[in-house]
């Protein structure tokens, strides 16, 4: 089974440098490391559908491959559409958009691994940042609503408020809701000020409140379109269509050539929050007190993601962090940040913070 997948500006196979071993992780996986280079499955229009042809040319016929494609949910728009043959495959299809970028549809367990590799990954998200601001800088004052201009303005919430991305299946099944997943009526705006009551995953409530005058121009715009979902964009076309975090993806892709996501936000917030309440802590003279003071940071983080302390260690804060608080090290060097304007503050320890990674990335390589 596929799951939704990347572009490139260079028409490459981005997740091919981002692994080190790829096609060991692959083989690990129990998947295959393929690429579009070999023969594949190909489609083609017959009345109002899609018929799909096999390596020889033969329109398949068998149920049980056809539900596979299927399951892919290739686009309708895509062209020079390329199917795995095997179901294993880590690359399950490829195409290009309307905008002739290429798009891929990864295997749910490729999509796994890349997770798991989060938080080897988050140095190099961090250096992504800068491009990624400047480019939602750029996108959020065009005129209108179109789709670069709301797509910036998810990814500056997604900064500013650490709420989830969302997820459709998650919205239908449990009525939990996140940025891209959210209805009109979860959002409240007065003048520059923008209020989210929504009801999150597992169940939790939450209250978000972001001052911000052109976002809340923007989300005010977003509101006043046919429909109740809160972000839409109008097309070339003119037609209004959901935002979806595929959309976000294909966006952060886009612009970074590289296999990011919206999680990656709150992997990077979470870990920078960790690293800035740590700091905050009063020294310690015992394991114990360190301990506790981990416990302490740990949990004013949960807060501000919306996340059980449990879940936001393991899945939001990076290990190194911790342990180098545990061990006695100097995690990042943030004593100077209260000397920086304001407004500066947090560029300035994320920068920090990057440095501490990066050097720990670089002993790992060398052990």
């Amino acid at each position: 089974m596929g799951a939704p997948g990347i572009n490139s500006r260079n028409g490459k196979t981005p997740a091919a440098g981002l692994v080190n071993g790829s096609a060991e992780a692959a083989e690990e996986a129990g998947l295959q490391y393929v690429n579009d280079d070999r023969p594949g499955y190909s489609r083609r229009k017959k009345g109002g559908e899609f018929e799909y042809l096999d390596t020889e040319g033969k329109r398949i016929r068998d149920e049980q491959r056809l539900l596979r494609i299927k399951r892919l949910a290739i686009p309708p728009a895509w062209t020079e559409v390329w199917i795995c043959p095997s179901p294993r495959g880590h690359i399950q299809a490829t195409g290009r958009d309307a905008r002739r970028r290429k798009q891929y549809r990864y295997h749910e367990h490729w999509r796994e691994i890349r997770d798991e590799n989060k938080f080897a990954r988050l140095a190099d998200f961090a250096k992504a940042l800068p491009k990624i601001r400047r480019r939602v800088a750029r996108d959020i004052k065009l005129p209108g609503l179109p789709r670069e201009k709301v797509l910036a303005t998810v990814v500056r919430l997604l900064e500013r408020t650490f709420i989830r991305i969302g997820n459709e299946e998650y919205a239908r099944e449990n009525k939990s809701f996140g940025l891209t997943t959210m209805k009109n009526r979860h959002v409240a705006v007065r003048g520059a000020r923008l209020r989210f009551r929504f009801r999150g995953k597992s169940g939790r409530q939450h209250e978000v409140d972001v001052t911000d005058k052109r976002l809340a121009k923007i989300v005010a715009n977003c509101q006043d379109l046919p429909g109740q979902d809160l972000f839409q964009y109008v097309g070339d076309d003119g037609e209004v269509r959901d935002v979806t975090s595929q959309d976000v993806n294909d966006y952060l892709r886009e612009i970074t050539g590289d296999d990011f996501t919206a999680k990656d936000f709150r992997t990077w917030a979470g870990t920078l929050l960790a690293t800035l309440a740590l700091n905050a802590q009063e020294a310690f003279e015992t394991k114990k007190q360190a301990k506790a003071n981990v416990k302490t940071a740990i949990c004013a983080v949960a807060e501000l993601l919306g996340n059980t302390p449990a879940v936001c260690r393991k899945c939001y804060v990076h290990p190194a962090i911790v342990e180098a608080y545990l061990s006695g090290g100097q995690i990042a060097d943030l004593r100077d940040v209260g000397k920086i304007p304001a407004k500066m503050r947090l560029r300035a320890a994320e920068r920090s913070l990057l440095k501490f990674l990066h050097a720990g990335t670089s002993a790992n390589s060398k052990s």
